[in-house]
């Protein structure tokens, strides 16, 4: 059987309610400037499509 490090278990015990939040957290902020990030990209794509079309059109 295997031999179990109490002070270790202690330590996750105490550490786990701290950690997990800040975590998360984190992760959503991460995520949050991810999805901005993609989102402004798409937009700047989108408008630029755009204009390079409105170009095109009205040079022709």
């Amino acid at each position: 059987m295997r031999k179990f490090r109490l002070y270790m278990l202690f330590q996750w015990a105490f550490f786990l309610p701290i950690i997990l939040p800040v975590c998360l957290a984190f992760g959503a902020i991460q995520g949050a400037v991810n999805m901005a990030e993609r989102v402004f990209n798409q937009m700047m794509t989108d408008v630029a499509d755009s204009q390079q079309t409105e170009t095109s059109t009205s040079l022709e």
